[in-house]
């Protein structure tokens, strides 16, 4: 009876929350797994993406990043009869090494960070954004595997660095010969930043606060510096890409961290979002994996132990309403991501927690959400709670 009471009144909050006329319009991700190995069948695609459907209004199907061209041509002749866009899943900066070489990141040392393997064919392993051939590879990626399979836009993942899944080394890249040389455009000398680092050690990442507008305030000027040359470095590299995908006629998204996690990883909301049709910030809430808002923060509190101003964040709501708020001055559109997904050791998600989120981003009177991180696993619970 509690449960029942609980989604009921998420339900009311989401209904009242909304602008009046303004229906949350909702994406929706379908993982299809590595580059060679589909997943499902066009066929029970389709079936799932026509159900999903009858319950919640779907504007786009993000679906990615398999091979087989036979999927994305009778999945997309679906969708386009539905009136429904349909995006490629495209990784960038890591999990291209399955399809063409690619020069690795490499931390301010000259060591490659580590990395995290979730599942087979995502290690998030990553590459170097400002190598010129990494980024040709991404656009090489579409034009020569996806281009004539009916795509409306692209959906760029992996838009980033390394974060502390490699700890304090693996926000401290790139610091490869092109990367240095670009740091140094930049006013940023790495040589420098590592004798900095070399006296502050774990106090190089100090903060003096937090604030949604804000974001951290690093104490130390040198750490201020390079976070936000690094933002600009990844930043415009991920421009570029959306510059060029615009010009074959493309809509493009982009997967983002959660705004006080993004310039660890090198993402800069202001430029992204002058790019980018429209932005997917990751906050999850339950998930305790890579872009997991608590389990990227508690990996920062524990690579840099000694670093003072990092309080404890509770995952609540309040929390969700800090990024949320962050999100509000830029100008493109966003869609929030909610894990819908379940799973006891990842993911301990409820439709009480979807439809709370829900309710939440619909109150800054946002887009609608994307539905993470695969439709085709959804409990069918976590779905039909969106039905209103």
């Amino acid at each position: 009876m509690k449960r029942t009471l609980t989604i009921l009144f998420a339900l009311v909050l989401l209904a009242a929350c909304q602008t009046p006329g303004k229906e949350a319009a909702y994406i929706v991700q379908v993982s299809l797994g590595t580059w060679d190995q589909p997943l499902y069948t066009a066929e029970s695609i389709v079936s799932r993406i026509d159900s999903v459907a009858a319950l919640i209004p779907v504007e786009k199907v993000i679906i990615g990043w398999s091979k087989d061209k036979a999927i994305y041509k009778e999945v997309g002749e679906y969708l386009h009869s539905k009136n429904i866009k349909m995006l490629l899943w495209l990784p960038v900066f890591a999990e291209t090494e399955g399809v063409c070489e690619s020069q690795p990141a490499l931390d301010l040392w000259g060591r490659k960070p580590g990395n995290f393997d979730l599942t087979a064919g995502e290690g998030f392993s990553f590459n170097c954004p400002s190598t010129k051939s990494n980024q040709d590879n991404v656009l090489a990626i579409y034009d020569e595997l996806f281009a004539d399979c009916g795509f409306d836009g692209v959906f760029m993942d992996r838009v980033r660095c390394q974060s502390f899944v490699a700890g304090a080394g693996g926000v401290l890249s790139c610091g490869c010969p092109n990367c240095t040389a670009r740091f140094l455009e930049e006013g940023v000398d790495l040589e420098q930043v590592k004798s900095v680092l070399d006296v502050c050690g774990d106090d190089f990442f100090s903060v003096e606060g937090y604030t949604p507008e804000a974001g951290f305030q690093f104490s130390n000027k040198t750490a201020s510096a390079f976070f936000k040359a690094k933002g600009h470095i990844v930043s415009n590299a991920v421009a570029n890409l959306c510059d060029s995908l615009h010009a074959r006629g493309l809509e493009v998204g982009l997967d983002l961290y959660a705004p006080f996690m993004a310039p660890f990883v090198g993402q800069d909301y202001g430029i992204l979002t002058e790019h980018a049709d429209f932005i997917k910030p990751m906050l999850y809430r339950k998930t305790n994996a890579p872009a997991g808002m608590g389990f990227e923060y508690e990996l920062l509190r524990q690579a840099v132990p000694l670093a003072k101003g990092y309080p404890v964040f509770e995952m609540d709501v309040d929390f969700l309403e800090s990024q949320l708020k962050a999100m509000e001055p830029y100008h493109c559109g966003k869609f929030p991501g909610i894990e819908i997904n379940y799973r006891p050791d990842i993911a301990l998600t409820s439709p009480e927690y979807v439809t709370e989120s829900l309710a939440a981003i619909m109150a800054h009177g946002f887009d609608g959400a994307v539905l993470s991180w695969n439709i085709m696993e959804a409990p069918e619970p976590h779905i039909a709670c969106l039905k209103n």
